[in-house]
């Protein structure tokens, strides 16, 4: 019987496509933190460390603001997190050779010793996690990148 008071929309908690993001989510980052413990890093440094080196091997300028967008870390915190890394000796910071509102990011050579690590754990992980999909991965996958671009 349903109660009068009740003001969701799904009957069971299963049918929330929000609250089960949210569970996957929680469930996911809870395991990536066990898995960047042993490297000293947050989850939210791995991923800035991650994509300074993913972009360095793409060739591609590496400022605050790119990885900003890349990562869609707000800007505040990706700063916050960069001055983090650069305390912590990973990353270097430096006045862009044109733009000098902008800041260069470039890794250390312990930097990327740590990060080259790190990835493998992290897809080692990821490859396990998502293993359960089986051959539903890539349309997952497909599925995020239409919620995180839905034009």
């Amino acid at each position: 019987m349903k109660s009068t008071d009740n003001t969701f929309s799904v009957e069971k908690p299963e049918e929330s496509s929000g609250f089960l993001l949210w569970q996957v989510t929680n469930l996911w980052q809870r395991e990536i933190k066990k898995a960047l413990e042993d490297y000293g890093l947050t989850h939210s440094q791995y991923v800035l460390l991650a994509s300074i080196h993913w972009l360095t091997i793409h060739k591609q300028e590496v400022t605050q603001i790119v990885l900003s967008v890349h990562t869609k870390i707000d800007p505040m915190t990706t700063s916050t997190v960069l001055r983090t890394l650069q305390q912590k000796g990973l990353i270097q910071r430096q006045e862009h050779l044109t733009d000098t509102r902008a800041k260069t990011v470039v890794l250390t050579e312990e930097g990327k010793k740590i990060i080259k690590k790190a990835v493998v754990t992290v897809e080692q992980f990821d490859a396990g996690f998502f293993s359960i999909l089986g051959t539903k991965t890539s349309e997952f996958n497909d599925n995020l990148l239409i919620l995180l671009d839905p034009k």
